[in-house]
């Protein structure tokens, strides 16, 4: 079972390695940020399951920082724990109508913190549909943020990218190194966001092998090449050295033996407002879909509108 990642924001090392020591212990993967700008650096680089965060930081305070992530979409839905020596009901208010999900005084019961955390996390799954493995929305949430975006006068593009060969590699190095590979990728869609894209962006998961990204920055054609070399640079780190010399895997064929399969590589298609008008959720991903099948670097054919709308 993959471990759910949480991150403490706090700046009193005594507490954040007891939370660090303890929440390790109890199977999750915990990260420790001491500033509020460490802990949203840190939070798109690699998307948390849940954010315990202390109000006052050395820098900023908690109510900022949950601020910021709550107006930033691809980290809008992570749960954040509010974590404080603050008892007053009108800091409580504060907290929670900034988007805080719950809120903890200090000194706490540990056991009843555990709780918590499991409970939002469990209440964040049911809710938002996340991926358990690369921590990504998945085909609900893609609809409805497509669903918003169609009512808008924004313009975006529909960026849909498919991992080749992902399910020969997974039946020969099995799914644990697949897990890797889907980390691997969900990491590398956020720095390719906090290179070229903007807050408003979106990255969902759709399939085991198939990734989105739903962009408002003007330079999605940068984000397509640089995603789509760096993949085919990068991947070939999660195959055995005698495999990567050979630039192909021998996967198991039931009666027939082995069969030659190619190393993966990442098909990149879109599709944007720029060119085509929408009609339907369907037909943007079909869109997206035909051209990334082509290996086009351009839009999709399609019904084209004027620039100017």
């Amino acid at each position: 079972m993959n471990k759910r990642r949480i991150l403490v924001v706090e700046d009193d090392s005594d507490i954040s390695n007891m939370l660090r020591i303890y929440f390790t212990g109890q199977n999750y993967e915990v990260q420790v940020a001491q500033r509020g700008g460490e802990a949203l650096e840190m939070t798109r680089k690699q998307l948390p399951n849940l954010i315990v965060l202390d109000i006052m930081l050395p820098d900023m305070n908690g109510y900022d920082v949950c601020r910021d992530l709550r107006q930033t979409t691809r980290t809008s839905h992570i749960p954040i724990l509010f974590l404080t020596q603050k008892d007053e009901r009108s800091d409580k208010i504060t907290g929670l109508e900034l988007g805080a999900d719950d809120y903890i005084t200090k000194p706490f019961d540990i056991e009843e913190l555990k709780l918590r955390v499991q409970n939002s996390i469990a209440a964040a799954d049911r809710q938002q549909q996340i991926n358990p493995v690369s921590n990504l929305p998945t085909g609900r949430l893609i609809e409805d943020h497509l669903r918003g975006l169609m009512q808008s006068n924004k313009p975006w593009t529909y960026i849909d990218m498919k991992m080749n060969h992902y399910d020969a590699f997974s039946e020969l190095y099995g799914f644990a190194a697949g897990d890797d590979v889907i980390r691997f990728m969900a990491l590398l869609m956020n720095e390719m966001l906090e290179e070229y894209g903007s807050s408003e962006d979106f990255l969902g998961h759709p399939s085991a092998d198939n990734f989105v990204i739903i962009t408002h920055a003007k330079e999605a054609e940068k984000i397509k090449q640089r995603i789509a070399e760096r993949f085919d640079d990068e991947v070939k780190q999660h195959y055995s050295f005698i495999d990567r010399d050979l630039g192909y895997i021998m996967v198991p064929d039931g009666e027939n033996g082995e069969r030659k399969a190619p190393l993966m590589t990442l098909s990149v298609g879109s599709v944007s407002t720029t060119t085509h008008q929408f009609s339907d959720i369907r037909e943007i991903t079909e869109l997206a879909a035909e051209d990334r099948r082509r290996g086009l670097s351009g839009e999709a054919a399609g019904p084209k509108i004027p620039t100017s709308w």
